[in-house]
């Protein structure tokens, strides 16, 4: 049977670039069917695209991550490949990151704009670089991992990864959770350096810098309390416990001398803390085994979706 690969292009706004993008990637790719999501841009981002030669089809619901959520539920293919509409990422590097797929190596295969600094050399907006960089440090520590580069949006996908893929981002949280939920349903990550270049002039950025960093930092908050119970209820209980030994131990010592407890507030509330750190800690292992559940549920499901 032949592969069928589908090329998802989010918009919004994008008159000034997408034109060069569904025609790039229409020449490195002519077999793949190239869809332009539009998410109520205002200008002429739709008749472009379509006049260009994409599918365009419009998502009312705004942010990326509801563009993504539809495009992944909606198209049928093999291999999935995801780039913006802003003309940042080089058409002609696709098969680089193909390939990492389509043998095998990777579910999803990243697109690393920073190990060979063309993005720092390229971004304009350097409180951009320090957040992919707190990002990064932050994933990295929690699930033990090296990857360089987490936020682009860059990315080509098996079939196995995209539908199974539960999306609950709106905005541009979604490549961040894209990475999380890699790296804890144990798929395979390659990333494959790539060039960037910074949008045309005119062409402006619809990510906030620090309105849209913030939603990262929660999206990464809740993953670490969702993906990863245990620890963070842990981590939790032991900071409730150095606080509860911190008021205790005071009023353990003075009984010890005089036989009395004098400041019995403290002690009630020394003993309140520590109640706090034990509920803590078994709610961790509640959940923590909550998810080895729904993990082992999702793979059974996998395992039967792939039979299909």
């Amino acid at each position: 049977m032949e592969e069928k690969i589908a090329v998802l292009i989010p918009c919004y706004n994008e008159e000034l670039t997408i034109e060069k993008v569904v025609k790039d990637f229409k020449k490195e790719l002519p077999n793949a069917d190239i869809y332009v999501y539009n998410n109520n841009s205002k200008d002429k981002t739709a008749k472009i695209a379509k006049k260009a030669g994409a599918i365009v089809v419009n998502e009312y619901k705004q942010g990326k991550g509801n563009v993504i959520r539809s495009m992944f539920r909606d198209i049928e293919a093999d291999i999935y490949v995801m780039v913006d509409g802003d003309n940042t990422y080089p058409a002609n590097q696709v098969h680089g990151l193909i390939e990492e797929v389509r043998s095998g190596r990777a579910d999803m295969a990243i697109g690393d704009r920073l190990s060979n600094g063309t993005y720092t050399q390229e971004n304009k907006r350097h409180f951009h670089d320090f957040g992919n960089n707190l990002v990064k440090f932050s994933i990295n520590f929690l699930f033990r991992t090296k990857l360089k580069d987490i936020m682009t949006g860059y990315r080509v996908f098996n079939r196995d990864y995209v539908k199974n893929f539960p999306i609950l981002s709106k905005g541009f949280e979604i490549e961040t959770e894209m990475t999380i939920h890699a790296l804890d349903r144990n798929y395979s990550i390659v990333e494959v350096p790539i060039d960037y270049r910074d949008r045309p002039k005119g062409s402006t950025s619809k990510l906030n810098t620090f309105r849209d960093g913030f939603k990262v930092l929660f999206t990464i908050f809740k993953m670490f309390k969702n993906y990863k119970p245990m620890a963070f209820f842990l981590i939790i209980a032991f900071i409730l416990f150095v606080i509860s030994l911190g008021i205790g131990i005071p009023v353990i010592v003075e009984y010890v001398k005089t036989g009395l407890v004098l400041k019995f507030p403290s002690a009630i509330l020394a003993v309140g803390v520590m109640i706090c750190a034990i509920l803590s800690f078994a709610i961790g292992v509640i959940l923590d085994t909550v998810v080895r559940q729904h993990k082992e549920l999702l793979e059974i499901l996998r395992t039967i979706n792939n039979k299909k």
